[in-house]
């Protein structure tokens, strides 16, 4: 009876709810995803140098890269955080688990006849063979458990020992469509022209300009000529623009930052290099170095309404120009992190990595208004 009683502890003992990668979106599966993704995204990059609408293309390809590597930093981070689950439940549990296997091993290897023999004769083998007929499909079904944590383990280590090649791809390629975006905007010459600023008065109102109050009230007085009127009118987009960058809510305006200085927009965490476009028509009426905001952006979707998009690195486009929605405006600052980095930091389950960001404030009218009443904002990500 004594093995009997250690298979009945052990059933009972391992017995429990299961958590495995079997659900649609485990992190396996999620990083398998994301690698197909990257993939996707470079066959796109070898299409958008022969398209003829090369900075548009682009654009979609470096955002696909972009939404790829941050899915396969996610799927990573799970799939490490899955494992260190999976292990220190099977490491709890190591001695539960070596009874199983005792228990397992001792009925597999014992011969026939030894199985049918019990000192209290034959109604005392009758009754341990109906207790172990209740036993076994427990045990077994403990084992296939056991299995498919072990399987699981192995799965997402190989995971994860594999990526380091993919994801060395895909920052590659990222860089090069990034590289061949800043080209193509550079040779770009089929944008409209509202107006052309005069590189004299612009730098007097920089030079004589100590808030971006003062610099926004200015603009109209830094052109050469007369600004062509529009009919623009986005009202009816209000709380539905996307964010111009691939980002989360990092200070909602009005709130003190690190550094306690509290500033009329908000300000949202971006990875670095993330590439930072217009999210709807717009003429730029700003653009380059202002203030202490480093590199600035300002657009203007319609009458008396101004997008400021400040603490770019790299900016795109010429004072004047009309932009379709979702043209490059900007490339935020950093650098992308080495592949042994992102997956370090995966393990670590602080894979976010959005070490930038990207100011944004919006004027109606000379006035600061609340951001989040135009776009869409993510709290989380």
């Amino acid at each position: 009876m004594k093995r009997l009683s250690a298979a009945v502890f052990v059933a009972l003992a391992l017995a429990g709810p299961r958590h495995t990668l079997a659900q649609p979106q485990g992190p396996a599966e999620a990083a398998r995803a994301a690698a197909v993704m990257l993939e996707n995204a470079t066959l796109s990059l070898q299409g958008a140098t022969s398209s003829r609408d090369r900075v548009a293309a682009l654009t979609e390809t470096v955002r696909a890269f972009e939404a790829g590597l941050a899915a396969m930093r996610d799927g990573l981070r799970r799939a490490a955080l899955q494992e260190a689950s999976l292990t220190a439940r099977l490491a709890a549990r190591e001695d539960d688990i070596s009874q199983l296997l005792g228990v397992l091993q001792s009925i597999g290897t014992a011969p026939p006849p030894v199985l049918m023999l019990h000192p209290s004769g034959p109604l005392g083998a009758a009754r341990s063979g109906m207790i172990m007929a209740e036993v076994a499909p427990g045990l077994d079904a403990q084992a296939d458990r056991l299995r498919a944590d072990l399987d699981d383990i192995r799965t997402l280590r190989l995971l994860q020992e594999t990526a380091a090649n993919r994801l060395a791809e895909g920052l590659a390629g990222v860089q090069q469509a990034r590289a061949a975006l800043s080209q193509a905007i550079a040779d770009r010459t089929d944008l409209p022209r509202r107006f052309t600023a005069d590189p004299v008065r612009t730098a007097i109102l920089i030079g004589s300009t100590e808030t971006l109050d003062g610099f926004a009230s200015g603009l109209a007085d830094i052109v050469e000529g007369d600004i062509a009127a529009t009919n623009a009118d986005i009202s009816g987009l209000k709380g539905e623009l996307p964010l111009p960058v691939q980002g989360v809510l990092l200070h909602k305006a009005g709130a003190a930052d690190a550094a306690g200085v509290t500033r009329e927009g908000i300000l949202v965490a971006t990875r670095p290099r993330a590439l930072v476009v217009t999210p709807t028509a717009a003429t730029i009426r700003y653009i380059g170095p202002l203030l202490d905001l480093g590199n600035v952006t300002i657009l203007e979707p319609q009458t008396d309404t101004l997008f400021v998009l400040s603490g770019l690195d790299q900016v795109f486009g010429d004072v004047g120009q009309v932009l379709p929605p979702g043209t490059p405006v900007g490339l935020m600052g950093g650098s992308d992190p080495e592949t042994g980095e992102i997956v370090s930091t995966a393990g670590e389950g602080s894979g976010n990595g959005r070490s930038e960001t990207l100011y944004i404030e919006v004027r109606e009218n000379g006035q600061s208004v609340d951001p989040e009443s135009w776009f869409r904002i993510e709290q989380d990500g």
